[in-house]
């Protein structure tokens, strides 16, 4: 047997004693790369190689292996609640819920049935006061026409909710996949145009209807588009701040029934109204005036079916998966079908399967070991600020009180929402679908008009994800992320700051990125940046989108830099954070090294570990244009190359691919 060093055994008897384990798994590695070279790589490179993407899968990660083995766990619960005939309250709705979803018998017998109540309105249309009516029943309904009205903190004063009006209507991922001319643009567009017409055929068009309809909606669509805010101006909260009183509304937009809207939706008149993109509503509502009734009828029969699709027969089923996961994200097999009831059914009933999940899976004292590393690194980034010696006096100040205002939920609600008026029948999934999302539309529409409720939750406790919320001011950490590899009760410190630190840290730097810091200590979008302060935070967030912009992807490929700036220095100022935070827990003593390894490279390969995976073209592609987050490889690379810490760790250089010259080093404190 090798006789183990004496360092290597005091660490270990150290570990054993807190109860807590070192969690570096070797065979993750791969050590024909070297960490100054490719960290992602090496870090990851062992397990990427020995875990392929599965078949059903656009990517697969140790983040989506976590999300898959959540799945299991809910569908334990979602089991036993099923077949629990005497089961009541939150058991018996998830139970009956996810019931009717695997009820494949009875959604097939079904077939389109469930859409011709829809579809014989629409048929019904047959002047612009019908069309306008039509539009007007949908405001309950589920993200069919161009627009709708919903509620939101009102941006000036985030204790009161306001009426909004949102904009919607598109079928692609976003806008530019309608204007942009490139090779595979137009051949997704063609797909899309295949994809509506044979759906259209389900329904009982003949092909050549169906492809002339299919036409028409693309047409109508890029008229749309046209006039949709792009994903990097969607990011500014100001290009989507536009309030005004109810008469401002309706003259912007005459042509349509706002008075009928609003009293469908029991929305009172009187409150301010936030209108996300004025020139669109502009748009549509010259589309009232001038475009043909039937090409309404004919866009608004493909936003229905496109809308129901995944939860009617196996024909629209594999249709909508065909083009939406097959042609958009690579994914060449369809999950199984309880995956797709389980995520259905936190998706409809998400505190209700939340609270059954908590209880059997989230241990009291794991939120308290989180609500100790949130407050570690609250004190962490006030330290930061403190010390950040060109921000001005006024300034600080107001950062220090939006820091000591953040409000972190740890887990679950601290109270619990009721489902008892969804109506529920095994026999009819799209029913209880749309019964769930009528009553969760019906519930925050009646918050227009009234004080906001700061205890709400806009993630289900299973989530294996996190955010932050600017008008709330919240950083919320789901039961479903607090699992290895994120986090651990009995994981040694550098593992778990290593990982869930820096997603606390990144949650927390959204307050202060290059969006969230446009909102002060209480939600409102207000500036609280002297001008010269604000001038150099730009400059320091420039940085980030400019390393962005710069990063050859091949193929002609490149993430857009402003698009990714929130979220890329989200990941550079809590990785940073984290690591202050867990020196700081160390209360100035070494950390033992542990199978070969200092405290501060465990920190560093649990951050990348969790980035570890493969992702196919056809995804990777999809995401640079749609999703703020950069591609998880450059999360890890291209964060740690603006970190001296980091290279001290592993002892790269200047020269070495990790380290970025001085000079073009971006620090944000």
């Amino acid at each position: 047997m090798r006789k183990l060093p004496a360092l290597f055994l005091l660490a270990a008897l150290c570990l054993a004693q807190s109860g807590r384990r070192p969690d570096i798994d070797r065979s993750m590695l791969d050590p024909t790369c070297k960490p100054c070279d490719d960290f992602w790589r090496y870090a990851t490179g062992g397990w990427a190689d020995t875990h392929p993407i599965p078949a059903d899968r656009a990517r697969w990660g140790t983040f989506d292996e976590l999300r898959d083995n959540n799945l299991e766990r809910l569908r334990t619960i979602l089991d036993a609640a099923s077949s629990h005939s005497s089961a009541k309250g939150d058991e018996r709705r998830v139970g009956d819920y996810y019931a009717s979803c695997m009820n494949s018998a009875s959604i097939e017998s079904a077939g389109a049935k469930p859409l011709k109540p829809s579809l014989d309105r629409i048929a019904a249309i047959r002047t612009r006061q019908d069309l306008t009516a039509l539009l007007t029943s949908l405001e309950l309904d589920n993200a069919i026409g161009p627009h709708r009205i919903g509620g939101m903190p009102d941006p000036d004063d985030t204790n009161r909710t306001i009426a909004a009006v949102s904009t919607g209507g598109l079928s692609l991922p976003e806008r530019d996949y309608y204007l942009r001319d490139d090779a595979r643009s137009k051949t997704i567009r063609d797909e899309f145009v295949q994809h509506v017409q044979r759906t259209l055929v389900l329904l009982g068009d003949t092909p050549a209807s169906a492809t002339a309809a299919a036409q028409t909606v693309l047409s109508f669509e890029t008229t749309l588009a046209d006039v949709t805010l792009s994903n990097v101006a969607r990011r500014d909260p100001y290009q989507r701040t536009h309030k005004m009183d109810f008469a401002k509304l309706e003259a912007l937009s005459p042509a349509y029934d706002w008075k009928g809207a609003f009293k469908l939706t029991n929305v009172p008149v009187t409150v301010p109204i936030n209108v996300e993109a004025p020139d669109f509503l502009k748009a549509v509502d010259r589309q009232l005036r001038e475009a043909p009734v039937e090409t309404w009828k004919t866009w608004l029969r493909w936003r229905l079916v496109n809308d129901r699709s995944q939860y009617l027969s196996k024909a629209f089923y594999d249709e909508w998966f065909r083009f939406e996961q097959n042609v958009l994200s690579g994914v060449s097999a369809q999950l199984p079908r309880w995956k797709v009831c389980v995520t259905q059914t936190d998706a409809a009933l998400g505190e209700a399967l939340g609270r059954l999940y908590v209880e059997k899976y989230f241990p009291p004292a794991a939120q308290r070991r989180m609500q100790q590393l949130v407050e570690n690194l609250r004190q962490s980034l006030g330290e930061q600020l403190q010390a950040a010696d060109w921000l001005q006096p006024d300034t600080r100040a107001n950062a220090l009180r939006k820091l000591q205002k953040f409000d972190p939920r740890i887990g679950f609600p601290v109270k619990w929402h009721d489902y008892s008026s969804v109506q529920i029948s095994r026999a009819g999934y799209l029913a209880s679908k749309q019964s769930a999302d009528l009553e969760r539309r019906r519930f925050n529409l009646a918050k227009i008009g009234k004080t906001v409720d700061r205890t709400e939750w806009n993630m289900t406790p299973p989530t294996v994800n996190a955010s932050y919320s600017p008008p709330m001011n919240a950083i919320t950490f789901p039961a479903g992320i607090l699992q290895s590899p994120f986090f651990d009760l009995n994981a040694d410190d550098a593992a778990n700051y290593g990982a869930i630190g820096a997603v606390i840290g990144h949650e927390m730097g959204h307050g202060f990125d290059d969006q969230g810091s446009k909102f002060d200590a209480d939600g409102n979008l207000k500036n609280w940046w002297t001008d010269q302060d604000r001038a150099k935070f730009e400059v320091r967030a420039g940085c980030v989108t400019n390393q962005f912009d710069s990063i050859d992807l091949g193929e002609r490929l490149h993430h857009t830099g402003k698009l990714v700036t929130g979220e890329a220095m989200g990941d550079l100022g809590g990785l940073t954070l984290a690591y202050k935070a867990y020196h700081r827990s160390l209360e100035g003593k070494e950390a033992p090294v542990v199978d070969g390894f200092t405290g501060d490279q465990r920190f560093f390969l649990s951050f990348a570990r969790v980035w570890g995976g493969s992702q196919r073209p056809e995804a990777m592609r999809r995401q640079l244009a749609t999703d703020p987050h950069p591609l998880a490889k450059y999360r890890t690379n291209a964060t740690l190359q603006n970190m001296p810490e980091f290279h001290a760790a592993f002892a790269c250089k200047l020269g070495d691919a990790m380290v970025r010259r001085a000079e073009q080093q971006c620090r944000l404190w």
